[in-house]
């Protein structure tokens, strides 16, 4: 009896080493839209820090960032856009464009709650592929052969392997970014070897400036990392941003976003939204102009629970634009459909 005993107590105590140890998290159930909270295996939940840099505080959930001295943090965009054009007999043209930004941000300080960085422009890359013909001007080949994209190179070239001093606080304010000078001076040395007319060298220089300084950069980070509202959201929880699609503010893209769950060492956003579909039209005597556009957005965006830095995004975007001219009896269409691929650090999908 005694044996069975002991035989009966190993196999309990088998049994209970064997269950697995689970977790919970909390997320939105697709089908119903309601916050649920589910339990996985324990082992498939990612470590986190005790004290997050993401974190749900009495069910309200907000961003911070709690980056390591020595640590590299990447952030390379990419985007990928294949434009199909329609003429009015039906005959289609197809093009796509590649463009990917490959940088990175090292913690070289961190004094009270500001990080000190460094900002590395790693490489840049364009390709553009149409009627079975492809061309790319990558810095990480050599100099292209065809003359037209020689220009692009040098200037590609001279931007990248440059680094930049960037401030940012704990909470994703960046509060300054230094060494642009440098840069310039670089690109319009590079410029100077295949344009000699001092006037077109510095209008080369002046476009740069105009895109690529200090507060441009500010808005492009702040757009890519901090996207959870101050005041914080709950799960399920819904939130809107708009910008301007054109330079005189009339149109504009607004972006809804939901906070989709938090668990799982991660934060994801689910993106929505566009610019709703719109007609103008334009009468000359018997001939009526119309063009009507619309463009839909939808994907998701994860940050990283640990450190509040952004692992992935991919987001698609669907551009419709409908071109007619009627004389009231029989009209001509130009149709041109894009679709676009939006990605952040795409390889960590």
């Amino acid at each position: 009896m005694k044996n069975i005993a002991a035989l009966a107590l190993i196999s309990s105590i088998a049994l209970v080493s064997c269950k697995k140890e689970t977790a919970k998290i909390t997320k939105v159930d697709p089908k119903t839209g309601k916050t649920v909270t589910v339990e996985v295996p324990a082992d498939s939940v990612a470590k986190v820090a005790e004290n997050p840099a993401i974190k749900d505080s009495a069910g309200v959930i907000t961003q911070t960032f709690k980056l390591e001295k020595g640590k590299t943090y990447p952030l390379t965009t990419y985007q990928r856009d294949v434009k199909t054009m329609t003429d009015p007999q039906g005959k289609s043209i197809t093009a796509t464009s590649e463009s990917t930004d490959e940088m990175n941000f090292v913690v070289n300080d961190i004094k009270g709650n500001v990080y000190e960085m460094t900002l590395n422009l790693v490489a840049k890359r364009n390709s553009q592929s149409a009627q079975g013909k492809t061309v790319v001007v990558d810095t990480k080949l050599a100099l292209p052969k065809e003359d037209d994209l020689k220009m692009i190179w040098n200037v590609n070239k001279a931007l990248t392997g440059n680094k930049l001093a960037m401030k940012m606080d704990t909470k994703g304010n960046v509060i300054s970014i230094t060494g642009f000078d440098a840069v310039y001076t670089k690109v319009s040395n590079a410029v100077g070897t295949l344009i000699k007319d001092a006037n077109q060298k510095a209008s080369v220089v002046a476009s740069l400036k105009e895109s690529f300084n200090e507060k441009v950069l500010k808005d492009q980070f702040h757009k890519n990392l901090m996207l959870i509202p101050k005041k914080g959201v709950k799960i399920g929880e819904k939130w809107s941003t708009s910008e301007n699609a054109d330079a005189s503010g009339a149109v504009k893209v607004t972006s809804n976003y939901v906070m989709k769950s938090l668990g799982n060492g991660t934060a994801e956003i689910a993106v929505t939204g566009g610019i709703p579909k719109k007609t103008e039209k334009k009468a000359q005597g018997p001939i009526t102009h119309s063009l009507s556009s619309e463009l839909v957005q939808n994907g998701t965006i994860k940050f990283d629970e640990s450190t509040g830095w952004i692992t992935n995004q991919n987001i698609n975007v669907k551009t419709t634009q409908i071109e007619t001219i009627s004389d009231g009896k029989q009209s001509q269409s130009m149709k041109s459909v894009s679709n676009s691929s939006v990605m952040v650090n795409p390889s960590a999908k």
